[in-house]
């Protein structure tokens, strides 16, 4: 195969900004590929939880290491305006030396942070519609120097970005798609798609993501597109994690994370994204796949 097999990790922001670090550092130390964090006003299953804002978390994280990729996975379209985004995407691109990737999502219609904040709660097909000109108005501002843009939410006129990205055209953008219509936004215009199941069990999750990568395929297919141009990243969660105190299934058994991302990979799946543990219990298997598992997942992917 010709893609590179990657995996990340997603560190939640909850807690002080020693202790956040603390895990950002650790991932990249232990040679995950990339990094990500959630993107809220709060944590919406928790609101009175410590919690950090994502992008200005990013900047610092950037300073505090060298190598590992960092993303916000994924940044919700209803907190900020796209020219906005874009501007902060570019300076991050700049602090880190160019290792930024740009997650983008619709957010949540249940997030608190709409009635907290006093900002519209769009619908969910409102939210599809502005995602598919928010992603082109990123992608346009960080691929040229001056933009205009007028779609039905979004106006731009001559806006300027200077300096330019240090990678080129721009950083990749990465789309967070579940349903049809996002998933078609994707295979228009991300780099990258990103998603994950919330099925009860694993065995329906993969049936589900199956068919998502069929869609996906042919619908790059449909637009002229290779499909195999436009990367499949996949973020294992576990939907009985939070009733159970915080523990991962994929943690409790080196067979049952090698039989998850097998099969995710055998999928067309090139990154495979890990939740950082939140019990001391899942930290020695957490360590064991970065140190053991996962480098003989990709000399068997690459072989």
């Amino acid at each position: 195969m010709s893609k590179k097999l990657t995996f990340q990790v997603i560190a939640l922001p909850s807690g002080t900004w020693d202790e956040v670090l603390a895990q950002f550092k650790r991932v990249e130390e232990l040679g995950f590929d990339m990094v990500t964090t959630g993107d809220h006003f709060v944590d919406w299953n928790d609101p009175v939880r410590p919690w950090l804002e994502a992008w200005t978390l990013l900047t610092g994280v950037a300073c505090e290491t060298s190598r590992i990729h960092l993303a916000v996975y994924v940044t919700q379209i209803p907190l900020r305006n796209p020219a906005m985004l874009a501007r902060q995407a570019l300076t991050l691109d700049h602090i880190s030396g160019g290792r930024l990737e740009i997650g983008i999502g619709t957010g949540l219609t249940i997030d608190p942070v709409y009635d907290m904040i006093g900002i519209p709660n769009w619908s969910n097909a409102e939210r599809v519609e502005r995602v598919g000109e928010y992603v082109q108005i990123v992608d346009q501002l960080l691929a040229n120097e001056v933009t205009t843009f007028k779609g039905k939410y979004y106006q731009i006129e001559g806006a300027v970005m200077n300096p330019r990205p240090l990678q080129s055209p721009r950083p990749p953008l990465v789309v967070a798609a579940l349903g049809p219509k996002m998933l078609d936004i994707t295979a228009r215009h991300a780099d990258k798609w990103n998603t994950l199941s919330f099925a009860q069990d694993f065995e329906t999750q993969y049936a589900e993501t199956r068919d998502r990568v069929t869609t996906i395929n042919d619908l790059c297919a449909s637009l002229d597109r290779d499909p195999a141009s436009l990367e499949h990243s996949f973020l294992m969660f576990d939907p009985s994690s939070r009733a159970s105190g915080g523990s991962i299934n994929y943690y409790q058994s080196d067979n049952v994370f090698v039989e998850q991302a097998s099969r995710l990979i055998e999928l067309g799946f090139t990154e495979i994204g890990l939740y950082y543990p939140v019990l001391d219990d899942g930290q020695a298997a957490f360590e064991r796949i970065a140190t053991d598992i996962i480098p003989e997942l990709k000399r068997n992917f690459s072989s």
